[in-house]
């Protein structure tokens, strides 16, 4: 793929630089070719310094004569490598530069001296000419080639909005494919979500890959259909200014940065935060909530049920994935039975009478405070996609067994007690039922949950999931000792203690 840029300006090269580091990630190599002068370090540094967080200015030294420049700081670690000095074969190969591709992407200036091309995913970009204008063609290989014209797609879109012509810079990632931008207009800030729809993965039961059986969003539709309807009954989801579900491109509100789980790292006071949101679990627990919402540009969005198939899947994922990395083998098929078997003698059991919009996502990162805003508004809600028709259970204990901050056990208590209270005002209500629905709901979650963060280690690279284990089993455990659990915590006190 190959699309050229003449006549630039310098600014024009250098905004073009941070454009396309919106899209860095480990293992990408950009090559800079082009005669001295050209601007090769120039489109460099723009391009790290679109890497740095909150837009931060910092020193960027050329590797004119270190050769090897790393930043490990950055939002993406990055290399910058200068070869003009290379007089042969050997000397590159004495860089050891094939090391840092599987943790950093790789600015490379003069590549032609290479032996060879280190990354099969590898952007080429040539510069010619100087002063007040710069031809630029780009070559794209690899990754590179779906980046391109993913970005290309994404302009478009933003250009027939209300925030045309705006800036675009990174605004997060997450684990799926989904990410988002902040373009800044003169007018105006919206975040871009950009969600492509993910292909199906590879079959793991009954002909479906996993995504299907637990009932996991396959594209921005979810999101257009969950939250447009969210928004109609007044809870503070982001509004959807414009969308394509074709394309997978919204463009919606921004609900600030007090994000629960940044408040609670600062030790703010999370007294009010806590008890709206669950002043907001306990209103959505009165209403009747359809299985299909329609989705503008689109067709209606099913609701599936949270079935024992969905959440069997989930439980699988314990003895597949966090078994081998707590003992270093695969459990045997007796064992695996067992506890199988177990999770169906409990799971068909908890079925809710009145199901309601379960968002399975509900806990800090995904809640922020809005006190200026009024009663349950103040509490935002993000993350939505993901939602099922399930028990009203589900979403307190994801908010009180926080995977990813820790959530003080007498509080967690006070917070479901204060739930119950709320419940049980508005009509009859079994406050014995729900505990007990709740303490197999946790066990359900922190055993998908260990199997989750297990794989997003050994499968995805990301170790740093291994740091919440700790917690999460300290929550298993904790369920595990209600009564109506004493098979499953026998089968772990024999198999994998907590």
């Amino acid at each position: 793929m190959i699309i050229e840029r003449p006549a630039l300006s310098l600014p024009a090269m250098e905004a073009l630089a941070r454009e396309i580091s919106l899209w860095a990630r480990p293992g990408l190599a950009l090559h800079l070719s082009g005669d001295l002068g050209a601007g090769k370090s120039a489109f460099a540094r723009a391009f790290i310094r679109g890497l740095a967080p909150d837009d931060r200015d910092f020193d960027i030294p050329s590797p004119s004569f270190s050769l090897v420049q790393s930043y490990d700081a950055l939002r993406v670690p990055v290399v910058h490598v200068d070869l003009y000095r290379i007089g042969s074969p050997t000397e590159v190969a004495e860089l050891g530069l094939d090391e840092f591709l599987a943790k950093s992407l790789m600015i490379i200036e003069w590549p032609e001296k290479l032996p060879e091309d280190l990354s099969p995913d590898r952007l080429k970009i040539s510069i010619s000419g100087s002063g007040a204008a710069r031809d630029l063609k780009l070559e794209a290989a690899g990754k590179w080639i779906e980046i391109l014209k993913r970005d290309e797609l994404i302009k478009g879109f933003v250009k027939q909005s209300q925030v045309a012509g705006g800036t675009r810079y990174y605004f997060e990632g997450d684990a799926s494919a989904r990410r988002y931008e902040r373009v800044v207009a003169k007018a105006e800030t919206l975040l871009l979500m950009d969600m492509p729809r993910r292909p199906d993965g590879p079959v793991v039961r009954d002909g479906k890959p996993y995504s299907a059986i637990a009932h996991l969003a396959e594209g921005i539709d979810a999101v257009v259909g969950i939250n447009d309807y969210l928004f109609k009954l007044d809870y503070s989801v982001p509004r959807i200014y414009t969308a394509d579900v074709n394309l997978g491109m919204a463009l919606i509100e921004p609900l600030g940065d007090r994000v629960f789980s940044r408040m609670m790292a600062r030790g703010e006071d999370m007294e009010e935060p806590m008890k709206a949101a669950v002043e907001v679990l306990a209103d959505m627990a009165k209403r009747d909530w359809p299985n299909k919402v329609p989705v503008r540009g689109g067709a209606d969005h099913r609701i599936a049920d949270y079935d024992l198939e969905a959440m069997m899947i989930e439980v699988d994922l314990l003895p597949s994935w966090f078994w081998p990395l707590q003992k270093k083998s695969m459990p045997g098929d007796e064992v695996k039975s067992e506890f199988a078997e177990i999770w169906q003698s409990i799971l068909p059991g908890i079925k809710p009478s009145k199901p309601v919009w379960t968002l399975r996502d509900y806990h800090s990162p995904n809640l922020l405070w809005l006190p200026e805003r009024q009663g349950l508004r103040r509490v935002g809600i993000i993350d939505t996609q993901d939602c099922v028709m399930g028990h009203p259970a589900y979403d307190l204990v994801s908010m009180l067994q926080d995977a990813r901050v820790d959530i003080d056990f007498r509080r967690a208590d006070e917070l479901l007690d204060y739930y119950c209270g709320l419940r049980a005002a508005a009509g009859p209500f079994d406050a014995g039922e729900f505990s007990r629905v709740y303490a197999i709901l946790g066990a359900q979650r922190a055993t998908k949950i260990l199997g989750i963060f297990a794989r997003l280690s050994k499968r995805d690279g990301k170790p740093i999931y291994l740091n919440h284990i700790p917690r999460v089993s300290r929550y298993l455990k904790r369920n595990l000792a209600h009564p109506g659990l004493a098979v499953l915590k026998s089968w772990h006190d024999r198999n994998l203690p907590l």
